[in-house]
């Protein structure tokens, strides 16, 4: 497979003033300077600001040690309290889990006190920090502990973690490393630490949690010999804490780590880490990062916009991530060794999310890596019978609802991306569909998911609708009429929820009556007929069909009226028990949560395209800053920042299997994506801004399109996409 990434040297004009006259002076620029890792710690966006990898196995990031729902990653911005750094995270989930094989220096005496809780000798010796102390840019961390006066520097290569801690002259110079520590729902069911040598640790944490067996083989390389080292228990089971003490101010650490064996860390630390120039490895990986942020090229007079936008991209390149070892091997769903043959096996697939926006933006982006994504959902259906819904660290959680690793996998297909066997992806598309699992015999019986036997059932089934959709454009693409037809059907299943009556889809009990009490803007987040929402938000989730849905409204006036209602509710949501992921409210539309992403698009099925675009405006410059709290909802593995990149670019997929991308409102004047060697497609809109936030015509390679989407072909064939903006809505656009 060819790779290629363009290397774009940008520049940017300052002004110096020199005895009264202004001169110009041309400076590089780079577009790591535009990303800010600390955008969306704090409110609910829940991620991490420490040195990550384009994709790669380790993140190695500060944790505060704090227990609760803000705390996913590891890290929220409102805390002062550093419990340790660890090397795998979770960027943007609603869960808490991973944070392994944590690292704490300290500067006094360790002990251990018998039957004393993991995270009580944690608080013992936890840091204190301020954030003016504290520093993040991609592929690297730094902090201070102002209780210790100890500077800790992070930075990552593709499979490993380099740690540089500069200890005060006085005092202990020691590093605790701690396999006991849990934050949320992860706890060590086996731990053990041995010292190999004077200047090597390897040891293992096999761990419960929301995944279910997860394990992790590290190495450790240090880069001074033990001054002593003393191995203890606090809370674990086996060894759980190694104590390493130095006599040097300034010690290395670098670390690998495995799912299947202390030599396979040790292989993946050695190939990918070599030597002991820490500034080098930094550089090495904010240049990875330059490269892959260059894959989008954009021009843009606001440099807050950039910001939002770079830091946006980079978000989109933390997960999925590396799992198969330097050998190939990764622990299979039974916990045995399995091998990935010719292609890399990545982990974290939160695809209740992604399948939105973010999987749909690497079918641009990043195509090859597409095709490994798909093999490895495809390996997990060789391993246990039906596709990933959820899949953590060789885990399925079966999280969230639907099955849109389906739609992925169509999306791939109907795009033409990869060399994976298209009948094999059909086999396990068509069996994921047919598995009884969470409703689905009901569903594939009944045409629906009974209300008074499976909870979330709207939820579910509108979910599933479109995933249906999705097998069935694959099986026409191959010429399975039969399958085709059958899932058609199927797809439509989102009509028996449909009450013409108050104009929502409702939760239908066995005897085919709907559930009562009826209220469009309650939401409880257990017990509902949605997931995490409510009527409001759910009654849109058929965007492989919106004409389908128009229809029920009774044509495309009435359901304009019904969508623009949905702006201007006045109370978006009620309930003591509701989600708190229902965030980020216009009306009762939540930008904070995934179901409502593709929502503002349809007004470009019913006549009004303008109002797709200055709600889109209105969502680019509200829901996103250059704060730590920046997002208005949790980042989800990157699918909150996938909706503002191609938002960013006028475009998005409101049904990611059709290959259709829905035209909304670019915020960028220009944008250049590299779509093959060589090749390139442009994005222009000289006057786009706040205010000129209407499209007054588009064109295509110079040609005035009628329409208002482009195709995925259209993109990656290259070429000039032109848009014409305003700061009056045209009232005839794609009405021709």
């Amino acid at each position: 497979m060819t790779k290629y990434i363009p290397i774009v040297a940008l520049c940017c004009i300052i002004f110096v003033s020199c005895g009264g006259s202004e001169k110009k002076v041309s400076v590089p620029e780079r577009l790591t300077d535009f990303v800010d890792p600390f955008i969306g710690t704090a409110y609910h966006g829940h991620t991490y600001p420490g040195a990550a990898y384009p994709f790669g196995q380790i993140q190695l990031s500060p944790d505060n040690g704090t227990q609760g729902w803000d705390w996913c990653s590891g890290y929220h911005y409102s805390d002062s309290i550093l419990s340790g750094f660890s090397h795998l995270h979770l960027s943007g989930t609603g869960i808490g889990d991973l944070a392994d094989i944590s690292f704490l220096p300290v500067t006094v005496p360790v002990t251990f006190i018998e039957g004393e809780k993991n995270e009580d000798f944690v608080k013992r010796y936890s840091g204190k920090y301020n954030h003016k102390d504290e520093s993040a840019s991609p592929g690297f961390y730094s902090v201070k502990l102002q209780n210790n006066d100890v500077r800790a520097e992070l930075t990552v290569t593709e499979r490993a973690g380099l740690h540089r801690y500069s200890f005060p002259v006085k005092g202990e110079k020691t590093i605790i490393i701690n396999l006991g520590f849990a934050i949320n729902w992860d706890k060590p069911y086996k731990t053990d630490i041995t010292v190999v040598d004077n200047k090597l640790v390897t040891g293992s944490r096999l761990s419960t949690g929301w995944a279910k067996d997860q394990h992790v083989y590290f190495a450790v390389r240090f880069s001074e010999p033990f001054k002593n080292t003393t191995l203890g228990n606090a809370g674990g089971e086996g060894r759980s804490v190694g104590v390493i003490s130095f006599e040097t101010s300034t010690v290395l650490a670098k670390v690998g780590i495995s799912s299947v064996s202390v030599e396979n860390a040790i292989a993946n630390l050695d190939a990918s880490l070599q030597g002991w120039d820490f500034e080098a490895v930094k550089q090495s990986a904010s240049d990875v990062w330059e490269k892959e942020l260059s894959k989008i090229l954009i021009t843009s007079d606001d440099q807050d916009q950039k910001k939002i936008f770079y830091t946006s991209l980079y978000h989109t390149m933390v997960a999925p991530a590396l799992f198969s070892d330097l050998n190939g091997q990764f622990k299979g769903l039974n916990g045995d060794v399995q091998k990935a043959e010719g292609y890399k096996r990545y982990t974290v697939f939160s695809l209740w999310d992604t399948y939105r926006a973010l999987h749909p933006l690497f079918t641009i982006t990043d195509p090859g890596r597409v095709n490994d994504m798909v093999k490895s959902m495809l390996d997990h259906y060789k391993q246990c019978g039906i596709l990933p819904v959820w899949e953590l660290e060789g885990n399925e959680t079966f999280c969230m609802v639907g099955n849109h690793s389906i739609s992925v996998i169509a999306e791939a297909i109907m795009k033409n991306i990869g060399d994976f066997d298209k009948e094999l992806a059909f086999e396990a598309m068509k069996a994921t569909s047919f598995n009884d699992r969470d409703g689905m015999g009901l569903y594939d019986k009944l045409g629906y998911m009974p209300a008074d036997k499976v909870p979330q059932s709207v939820a579910k089934s509108l979910e599933v609708a479109v995933d249906d959709w999705a097998v069935a454009a694959v099986a026409q693409k191959l010429g399975k009429t039969k399958d085709a037809e059958y899932f058609f059907r199927r797809a439509e299943s989102y009509r028996q929820y449909f009450d013409k009556q108050t104009g929502f889809m409702r939760g239908k009990l066995s005897n085919g009556k709907w559930t009562e009490p009826f209220d469009p803007i309650f939401s409880k987040h257990e017990g509902s007929d949605y997931t995490e929402g409510n009527a409001w938000q759910y009654v849109w989730i058929v965007p492989h069909n919106p004409e389908g849905l128009i229809s029920l409204f009774g044509g495309k006036e009435p359901f304009a009226e019904k969508l623009d209602q949905l702006f201007k509710v006045e109370q978006g949501v009620a309930g003591e028990q509701a989600s708190p992921d229902i965030s980020g409210l216009i009306g009762a539309y939540a930008h904070g949560n995934e179901p409502g992403h593709h929502t503002t698009f349809l007004f470009n099925f019913c006549g009004r395209p303008w109002r797709t675009q200055e709600l889109n405006r209105q969502i680019q410059t509200t829901m996103y800053t250059t704060a730590p709290d920046g997002l208005c909802g949790n980042e989800d593995c990157g699918q909150m920042s996938a909706w503002y990149v191609l938002s960013a670019l006028g475009i998005y997929p409101v049904n990611p299997s059709d290959t259709k991308y829905q035209f909304g409102s670019p915020i960028v004047q220009e944008a250049r994506i590299e779509t093959a060697p060589g090749k390139f497609f442009t994005v222009k809109a000289p006057l786009a801004s706040k205010e000129n936030k209407y499209i007054q015509e588009v064109k295509l390679n110079g040609q005035v399109l009628s329409r208002s989407y482009i195709t995925h072909e259209e993109i990656v064939n290259g070429g000039t996409l032109e848009f014409t903006m305003g700061n009056m809505p045209n009232l005839n656009l794609f009405n021709k």
